[in-house]
């Protein structure tokens, strides 16, 4: 293809060349000619200068007897040819050119063609693509993947079950139609993926086009619109027409949001252009002409911004969630990715998986690229446990700031507030299982405690959120009892953010208080269209209601406030143990402050990498006294790295 482009370059060129040498060198060809007057040369002619003349025409081109070059105009004089014989020259006459050469020709449409060219050029661009034509404007811009390699199949798919199983009967329709035809069944025209972004919408509809091998058109739903109006709508036709052409096929609209929402929410031109394009999308999909063997499998995380004829019976049939994946599920699919990973023995996808709550596909993915980029930095064959969890908190928390100059103060400080936290979360009942507790600054926090549940948790009952509130107030209590009150920092700012907005839902939302009763409260600033009577989010709250509102979240903020305090105050031993092993190892796993409380001592002697010696209850504590830096900001320890209950 380049080698016949390049030819015909030059051919056009060397084209050009020629016009213009004959341009510019045709009236000099001659080399040197004279213009002379007739009269001159009938002189010329008596007194025998002249050899021989060439008559073409009315011109009349010779040469002297010296060999220099003449031409001029012939007259009608009868005895011209009897003056040349008597004075001896020689006469030869040439036929007249009737052609036009090709050198002309370029000449005079060279400007036309070039103009044409520049235009042609010019419209493509505007309209850019659609099929690679200069009047391909309307056509379709949805790509054919046969995918003869790299070919997906519900093998590459994982944590999305429920999902595999819908899509299942889609591919043993495209595989076999009359199976469901003999019986009058048939097939849904169109399957809506409704997810969260990174859950595997796309992934999906790759596996059914895989596992049905049939032809896969793909396009995003912005490529339907344009600046022109009825663009959209020819598109949708052409792609539709290339479906008919392949059918049995599926075609793949991914962001359908961008072309399917609700019609006349907007103005403008723009808008009628999105509506002509729906409205044509509606008609191909369920309208008079049937689409037989072309399945519609259309991707979104907006579905509520969708119009309702979009997702009637007979157009979109099915709606496909696909949500986060659970623990298996995350499970699953880190086996997927871990199979393209060298991985040390010790690596558990299980405890990956439990690490990671609300990860989805995309981000599980991520995870397993930045700990083999961890790995590789640090000149590994294999990819380790230790890897996976420092990509894990790198993820989650942000990048260590080792180069954050702390002071032996703060750091003690934060060693307290983080210990404060780990204690509280394990003498309560209902907290979490600790999972690691660092006093190393990560994002805008200077320490993290970590707890992580067991499985994925659906909801929270009162006891549990009643030990998260008590855990969230642990480190603030702990520096105050080892500094004083007149010493806190305000590093607690987050956690007593957290909890007032986790009591306050547990009063106004969940029902959790007796003397409010099981309603949901909505304040105006929450609902300002809750005009007075109570909105449809709930009961507008009045001046008294709120009051008991304020009343019932202090109580529940007290009462773990106390917890917390009962607990430092009778474990103040274990709160020095986990804070002296925080400043010495900065980093603890909960096994390890598990084994530190059982035993009195943590060894790491073995862990070259983690310094050596032990920790004992032992030692004395310094420094119960000192006052924070003056330095210490918002920036202080956060609490429990946790997601917040859901209802």
């Amino acid at each position: 293809m380049n080698l016949g482009k390049n030819a015909a370059l030059w051919i056009v060129v060397a084209l050009l060349l020629f016009a213009l040498f004959n341009l510019f060198q045709g009236p000099t060809s001659q080399g040197g000619q004279q213009q002379m007057s007739y009269t001159d040369f009938l002189a010329q002619v008596e007194t025998g200068q002249i050899q021989t003349v060439t008559i073409k025409g009315q011109e009349i081109v010779g040469k002297y007897r010296d060999g220099q070059n003449f031409s001029t105009l012939r007259m009608e004089d009868p005895d011209l040819l009897k003056t040349l014989r008597n004075n001896g020259v020689r006469v030869d006459v040439a036929p007249l050119d009737d052609g036009v050469s090709l050198g002309s020709i370029l000449i005079s449409w060279f400007p036309m063609l070039l103009l044409i060219g520049v235009w042609i050029f010019l419209f493509r661009q505007m309209q850019g693509g659609g099929g690679g034509k200069a009047m391909g404007f309307g056509k379709s811009k949805a790509k054919l993947l046969t995918e003869k390699q790299g070919r997906v199949t519900f093998d590459d798919v994982a944590g999305v079950d429920e999902a595999k199983e819908e899509l299942q009967e889609v591919v043993e329709f495209l595989r076999d139609p009359q199976k469901f035809q003999r019986l009058g069944g048939k097939i849904p025209k169109g399957c809506l993926l409704v997810g969260p972004p990174g859950t595997g919408k796309t992934l999906l509809a790759r596996a059914v086009a895989g596992e049905a091998n049939v032809p896969f058109f793909t396009i995003s739903g912005s490529d339907f619109v344009e600046m022109f109006v009825g663009v959209g709508a020819s598109r949708v036709r052409d792609m539709f027409e290339q479906g008919k052409k392949n059918a049995p096929c599926l075609i793949f609209i991914d962001e359908i949001d961008a072309v399917g929402r609700h019609r006349g929410a907007g103005m403008g031109g723009g808008n009628d252009e999105r509506e002509q394009t729906l409205n044509q999308m509606l008609v191909e999909m369920d309208g008079f002409e049937a689409n037989e063997g072309v399945i519609i499998i259309a991707a979104t995380n907006r579905p509520d911004v969708l119009d309702q004829a979009l997702l009637r019976p007979g157009r979109f049939d099915r709606q496909v969630t696909v949500p986060n994946p659970d623990i298996l599920g995350r499970e699953t699919i880190l086996k997927v990715h871990l199979r393209k990973v060298p991985v040390a023995p010790d690596v558990e996808p299980r405890v990956i998986a439990r690490g990671t709550p609300g990860f989805s596909g995309a981000a599980l993915a991520n995870l397993v690229n930045e700990a083999a980029l961890l790995a590789a930095r640090a000149g590994k064959r294999v990819v380790t446990m230790a890897d996976f969890e420092n990509a894990k908190d790198k993820v989650m928390m942000g990048a260590e700031r080792r180069s954050m100059v702390m002071s032996d103060d703060e750091k003690e400080m934060t060693a307290y507030h983080e210990a404060g936290h780990a204690l509280v979360g394990l003498h309560v009942k209902g907290n979490d299982p600790l999972h690691k507790v660092t006093i190393i600054p990560r994002g805008r926090a200077l320490g993290v405690t970590m707890n992580l549940p067991e499985r994925d948790r659906l909801g929270y009952k009162v006891m549990e959120m009643k030990a998260r509130l008590a855990m969230m107030f642990g480190g603030r209590l702990a520096e105050e009892i080892i500094y004083g009150p007149e010493n806190v920092t305000t590093g607690a700012g987050n956690d007593i953010q957290q909890a007032t907005n986790m009591a306050r839902a547990m009063v106004m939302e969940y029902g959790m208080s007796d003397k409010l009763g099981r309603l949901r409260y909505v304040s105006r600033q929450d609902d300002p269209f809750s005009y007075g009577g109570g909105g449809n989010n709930g009961l507008t709250v009045s001046g008294a209601t709120q009051k008991m509102i304020d009343d019932e979240v202090r109580a529940l903020i007290e009462e773990a406030e106390a917890e917390a305090r009962r607990v430092l105050t009778e474990h103040r031993d274990q709160l020095e143990l986990i804070t002296r092993a925080l400043l010495e190892y900065e980093t603890l796993s909960g096994d390890e402050v598990n084994t530190l409380l059982d035993k009195g001592s943590l060894d790491r002697s073995d862990d070259s990498g983690k310094g050596s010696g032990s920790v004992h209850s032992s030692i004395p504590t310094t420094g119960k006294t000192k006052s924070p830096s003056d330095d210490a900001d918002d920036a202080a320890p956060d609490g429990p790295a946790e997601p917040q209950p859901e209802s």
